[in-house]
């Protein structure tokens, strides 16, 4: 078993949440959340906020925690067991830019139930309902959008 760690982020501008869409070799296509691996000597917070720019191009801030998502998968010689941190992440434009080197072939920002039916994974699509109403109980309470 090997064990890896990456982290993401449900990054949300003026309501709607940020997406992309992978296709490699036509073998695996869908919507996904952006995130990306750990590398050595970075906090779970600098990975979230480097993954997001590498993967988008949009320059996010993060807002909060939400949690941990735990998935397995197969490559050839193994099995692989991911931990995902995840971040309430705010951008200050629509501007995105897919990673196509990363096989990301569009990306956009969505309303949340567009979004969420968009989302391939269920644990992705659990995470944006969580990071969600943290974003709504935010700004209810006039908290979003307020630098801190």
């Amino acid at each position: 078993m090997i064990e890896a760690t990456s982290c993401g982020g449900v990054v949300i501008f003026r309501g709607k949440i940020l997406l992309l869409y992978k296709n490699y070799k036509n073998k695996y296509e869908g919507w996904v959340l952006p995130k990306g691996t750990v590398e050595p000597g970075e906090e779970y917070s600098e990975t979230a906020i480097r993954e997001v720019r590498e993967e988008t191009g949009v320059e996010a801030k993060i807002v909060k925690y939400v949690g941990k998502s735990r998935y397995t998968f197969t490559v050839p010689e193994d099995v692989v067991e991911k931990d995902v941190h995840w971040y309430l992440m705010m951008s200050d434009s629509y501007y995105s830019k897919p990673q196509r080197e990363e096989y990301f072939m569009d990306s956009g920002y969505y309303k949340y139930h567009e979004a969420y039916h968009l989302l391939k994974f269920p644990n992705e699509k659990q995470i944006l309902e969580k990071a969600y109403s943290e974003y709504m109980e935010m700004k209810r309470n006039s908290l979003w959008g307020n630098s801190k």
